[in-house]
């Protein structure tokens, strides 16, 4: 069985230069973030606001911790003051709100719009058109304390490769026509947060920057 310092080597091996890792440790204990801490990983990801905050108590200052799963709104207060980045913001509502935390921080939180792609109803995110129309009428400009760095997605769970490939793409077309029409001259507009474990080698050759990989490192769920 391989070692977890094994496991990170394995997906950063296959990763092209450009892309990061970031280590899912959601519902995994301190000390197996720990142990991947120690074997040079920064960049962790959560989705649960008091499973994180413990873990940020208790672990290095230095982790770059994302917030990775569907955030709400009062929630919101509870991360704003170390999160670096939201990964999941599905709605203008949340990004005003992580704005307004942030203010109070005296912060500017790095955040991704979370793209609905993916053909299941129970996945979160914006569909293109309700991005198009979000980022048109522009009242994302006037939010000083958020900075708006990328795209983020998931692709349909199935085994069908062909449309997980074909949803990447879409993704990383769209990321093109933004990036064109709203953030040419924006160089923190960068990020293309797609692929996790059973997903980000395709993510990869289709524009991923951020790949959530958590059970090809740490293994099955503790808690």
């Amino acid at each position: 069985m391989a070692s977890l310092g094994e496991n990170i080597s394995n997906v950063l091996s296959r990763l092209p230069e450009g892309v990061r890792l970031v280590a899912v440790s959601k519902y995994h204990p301190e000390d197996a973030i720990r142990q991947a801490y120690d074997c040079g990983q920064r960049i962790f990801g959560e989705s649960h606001e008091q499973e994180l905050r413990h873990k940020v108590a208790a672990l290095p200052d230095d982790i770059e911790w994302h917030f990775i799963g569907h955030l709400q709104t009062n929630k919101v207060k509870y991360i704003a003051p170390y999160i670096y980045m939201v990964e999941a913001v599905d709605s203008l509502k949340l990004l005003r709100e992580i704005n307004k935390q942030a203010a109070r921080n005296g912060r500017v939180i790095r955040c991704l719009l979370e793209l609905h792609i993916a053909e299941e109803a129970t996945k979160y995110g914006f569909s293109l058109d309700e991005c198009r129309k979000m980022l048109a009428e522009g009242e994302w400009r006037e939010l000083g304390n958020v900075a708006i760095c990328g795209l983020m997605m998931m692709a349909s769970n199935t085994d069908d490769e062909k449309q997980i490939a074909s949803e990447f793409q879409t993704a990383y077309d769209f990321f093109n026509e933004v990036k064109a029409e709203y953030f040419a001259d924006d160089d923190n507009f960068k990020e293309r947060s797609w692929g996790m474990s059973d997903d980000y080698a395709i993510a990869v050759n289709h524009g991923s920057t951020l790949v959530r990989v958590g059970s090809a490192i740490f293994g099955p769920r503790v808690y």
